[in-house]
C-alpha cells in the first residue's frame, strides 16, 4: 500500500485510493470510491459509494460525503460540514438512486458546520463561511456566508478578500496575483 489507513478505519473493497493519502481514526470508506493522491481524510469521516475526491483534498473530522458528491483537486472540507444528496428525503419513501449531484470545483473551501444542499455546484476557489447554508450554485471566487448563504464579496486563490478598483482589477495581498472582474465573473490574470 502506498497510502496510510489507521487500524480503526474501514476501507471497503473496490475503492481506489491514491498514493500518499491518509485515512484516520474511525473513518469508513465505502465501495467504489475514488480518492486521489495526497488526500487527508480526518477522524470519523464517512465517504459513501461512488464518491470522487481529486488530488490533495483535505477532509476534516466528522464529515460525511454522500453518493452524488464530487470534489475536484485541492478542495478543503471543514470540520463537521454537511452534504445532502436527496432534495426531499422521507424515511418511509425509498429515494435510493434519486441522488442529486453536487460538484465542488478546484480549490474551493467549505467552512466548519456549513451545509451544502444537494444539486448545487460550488465554483472554483469559492469560500463558504462557517455555518453557511448553501441553497444555490456558487460562483468561482465568491465569498458566501449566512443562512441562506449570500455572497458578500470575492476571494483570491490564497483566501484573501479582493477589492476591485473602478476598472475591475484587484490584487491578492499575499500572492500579488492579479484578478479581473467582468460581468460578475472573476478570473485570475
Amino acid at each position: 500500500m502506498d497510502y496510510f489507513v489507521h487500524e480503526t478505519a474501514v476501507v471497503d473493497d473496490g475503492c481506489q485510493i491514491g498514493k500518499g493519502t491518509k485515512v484516520w481514526h474511525f473513518s469508513h470508506i465505502m465501495p467504489n470510491c475514488e480518492i486521489g493522491e495526497s488526500c487527508n481524510i480526518g477522524q470519523n469521516v464517512v465517504i459513501s459509494p461512488k464518491v470522487k475526491l481529486g488530488r490533495n483534498v483535505k477532509v476534516q473530522n466528522n464529515v460525511s460525503i454522500y453518493t452524488g458528491v464530487e470534489c475536484e483537486d485541492d478542495v478543503f472540507l471543514g470540520p463537521s460540514m454537511v452534504f445532502t444528496n436527496v432534495i426531499n428525503p422521507r424515511s418511509a419513501v425509498n429515494r435510493r438512486g434519486d441522488y442529486a449531484k453536487t460538484v465542488v470545483r478546484r480549490g474551493a473551501s467549505i467552512g466548519a458546520n456549513a451545509t451544502i444542499v444537494c444539486g448545487h455546484d460550488i465554483g472554483a476557489f469559492a469560500f463558504i463561511g462557517a455555518g453557511a447554508v448553501v441553497t444555490k450554485n456558487i460562483l468561482s471566487y465568491a465569498l458566501v456566508v449566512g443562512n441562506p448563504a449570500k455572497q458578500i464579496g470575492w476571494i483570491s486563490e490564497y483566501g484573501h478578500r479582493l477589492n476591485f478598483d473602478e476598472d475591475g482589477y484587484a490584487q491578492c495581498p499575499e500572492s500579488k496575483e492579479n484578478y479581473k472582474i467582468v460581468d460578475n465573473k472573476v478570473s485570475k490574470l
